[in-house]
């Protein structure tokens, strides 16, 4: 589990194929923030652009781990099959603060900006996102957006899905990629965790009484 509270930004220096068929992944070299790495363990759960992937080597002396990435994950997220920024986060410990909201580190849909305007001090971020998520998405609802969490300012339903409007503030722009992004750029969008729950709940009907 993860916060959407994003702990460093780091950069994917290398992308390696894992094989030469389709089906294959890609091994990704991911360069951390100094001392990052200290307290992570081969195995550990690392959130990399709000996709959670398990850390498979360590390079502590350089600051650099490896993932493992399937085909499957490479097909449904977005910003990782290419050296670049990325936004990190490790797992989340029992006895820390939730300070963002709860975050599974699975990605639901890939999002596309619509437009990334200052608005006075902050800027605002429009996105759009699939048809299929517009239900979970709603008025000062929690989102991740490749890892950060934050809240919807607005939602604006069309035939395409919906629009969201985000309110970013500098602290955010300057600890996370999100200051990057310009207008076409594809982003990892998850839902909120309880959202997900209650449209399970109200779309499966109740066991019929027993006689």
């Amino acid at each position: 589990m993860f916060t959407g509270i994003i702990s460093g930004c780091g950069r994917i220096l290398d992308v390696r194929s894992l094989g030469t068929q389709r089906g294959h992944g890609k091994q990704l070299t991911v360069q951390a923030p100094d001392a990052y790495l200290d307290d992570v363990q081969l195995g550990d759960s690392i959130a990399i652009n709000g996709a959670c992937m398990t850390v498979t080597a360590l390079a502590p002396a350089t600051h650099q781990f490896c993932v493992d990435v399937s085909a499957e994950s490479l097909d449904k997220t977005s910003g990782l099959a290419a050296p670049g920024p990325v936004n990190l986060e490790k797992a989340l410990r029992a006895n820390d603060r939730l300070g963002g909201h709860l975050v599974s580190g699975h990605v639901d849909g890939i999002g596309r900006v619509a437009s990334f305007l200052q608005v006075g001090e902050s800027w605002e971020l429009r996105l759009q996102a699939p048809i299929a998520l517009a239900r979970f998405l709603a008025y000062k609802g929690s989102v991740t957006v490749n890892g950060v969490s934050l809240t919807v300012n607005q939602v604006l339903d069309d035939d395409a899905g919906c629009e969201l409007r985000i309110n970013l503030i500098p602290h955010t722009l300057q600890h996370t990629t999100l200051g990057g992004l310009r207008t076409g750029d594809a982003v990892n969008l998850e839902i909120d965790l309880i959202a997900r729950y209650v449209e399970r709940m109200l779309s499966v009907p109740p066991p019929a009484a027993a006689p």
